[in-house]
Parts: C-alpha cells; sequence; structure tokens
C-alpha cells in the first residue's frame, strides 16, 4: 500500500464505509455481535513530503479526564498514542497510530485497525463508565 487510493480500495472491499472523502475514510469495525468501534483513516503529510496513514477512533470525551494519565498511558503504549480531536465541536480522545506507506501491506493495515479497534472500545467503556484507568 503506497498511497491512500490503495488503502481505500481495500477497506472499502472489506467494511462498509460511511464517509469518503478525498483523504478522509471511515467505517465501523464489528468487534462483537453487539459491539462496534468507529475507524478513521487519513492521509498526513510532514514537512519533507513523506506521507503518513493516520489511523484513529474515538473513545470519549476529553472532559473530566486527567491528561496526566492520558501521557502515562502513552508512555506505556506499543501500538497507539492518544490525542485530542474536535468531534462535533467537542474537544474528544482518540487513539492513534501513524504509520509510513512503505511499512504498510494490508495484513499489516488490518492488524492496526483491530488492535486499535479493540483497545479503542475497551478505553471507551472505561471513559463511559467513569472508571480510572486514564
Amino acid at each position: 500500500m503506497r498511497h491512500f487510493e490503495a488503502v481505500r480500495s481495500h477497506i472499502s472491499s472489506q467494511h462498509e464505509l460511511r464517509h469518503n472523502d478525498p483523504y478522509l475514510i471511515s467505517f465501523d469495525l464489528e468487534l462483537s455481535r453487539d459491539r462496534h468501534q468507529g475507524i478513521y483513516l487519513a492521509e498526513l503529510e510532514d514537512e519533507s513530503g513523506r506521507r503518513y496513514l493516520r489511523i484513529s477512533t474515538p473513545i470519549g470525551p476529553l472532559a473530566g479526564t486527567d491528561p496526566s494519565r492520558c501521557l502515562r498511558f502513552n508512555w506505556q503504549q506499543r501500538t497507539g498514542f492518544l490525542a485530542v480531536a474536535d468531534l462535533d465541536g467537542s474537544p474528544y480522545l482518540h487513539l492513534c497510530e501513524n504509520r509510513p506507506y512503505e511499512l504498510l501491506d494490508s495484513n499489516e493495515l488490518q492488524r492496526v485497525v483491530t488492535e486499535l479497534g479493540t483497545l479503542g472500545d475497551q478505553l471507551e467503556q472505561i471513559v463511559v463508565s467513569g472508571g480510572d484507568a486514564l
């Protein structure tokens, strides 16, 4: 997978797309019969022109979340990091991963999507229930 169109083609063959914009797609990852997690894929470009695929999933509102716990979580993770982005005009925690296209194939893309979707769902359940894991 060397570009976003290859990612779009692969993902759309596996999942029904909810958003299908030039450099942003999203879909629901089915986790179990009654659970699913929204996954967003977007293209990023760094200062030198190198392109990356960002895989992200929203996990909960930022309000009431301890930022030092979020930073500790980031330090402990091998895959994925917490970031803040607006969702419907409100700051929201997202679990993200950025991958350069040259290191990405269909198996690795599916592995990262599944790993982030599963972990994102677990974190979302903690945030929504008011648990203190974050």
